[in-house]
């Protein structure tokens, strides 16, 4: 996996998404805003399984690997301006470490798991009715995880 970035206009943003590989961790950063932000960590024991990604649907041709409960997040810098975009941001973080994990173990399997960092700094939705803010993250979220899938693979 090289160290790379794309962009994408995400619900008319400019979303920017970087992979940055050290010999101890992958530091990933995904920003709409130009800057850092919130930075958290995620880390699996090592003996911890990881499960495939389902396959795929008609609904949905590229499903996520699901997050395994023995991921454990730790903030590092930053915060989310409110507790629901803190879980949302632990839940990319989450997310992204299981799709890297997943990644590199599929490479092979004497790749210890390194920890995954990612700064997170996504613009609030401005919009009130949750229904809509919903969709909205969802979006933003498949898009992101498209992003990263597809800088994990890029030859």
């Amino acid at each position: 996996m090289a160290s790379s970035t794309t962009t994408r206009t995400v619900s008319g943003l400019k979303t920017e998404v970087s992979v940055k590989n050290y010999g101890d961790a992958v530091f990933v950063v995904i920003t709409q805003l130009q800057k850092l932000g919130n930075i958290i960590q995620a880390s699996i024991p090592p003996t911890a399984p990881l499960n495939p990604a389902p396959a795929p649907t008609p609904n949905d041709p590229n499903p996520l690997p699901p997050i395994s409960p023995a991921i454990q997040t730790t903030q590092l810098l930053g915060q989310a301006p409110t507790e629901h975009l803190q879980t949302l941001h632990s839940l990319y973080a989450s997310q992204i470490a299981t799709l890297i994990w997943t990644y590199e173990g599929n490479l092979s399997a004497l790749i210890p798991r390194r920890n995954i960092i990612t700064a997170i700094s996504l613009k609030q939705s401005q919009t009130k009715e949750e229904e809509t803010v919903a969709d909205e993250e969802r979006a933003l979220f498949r898009a992101v995880m498209e992003m990263v899938d597809e800088l994990l693979t890029r030859k």
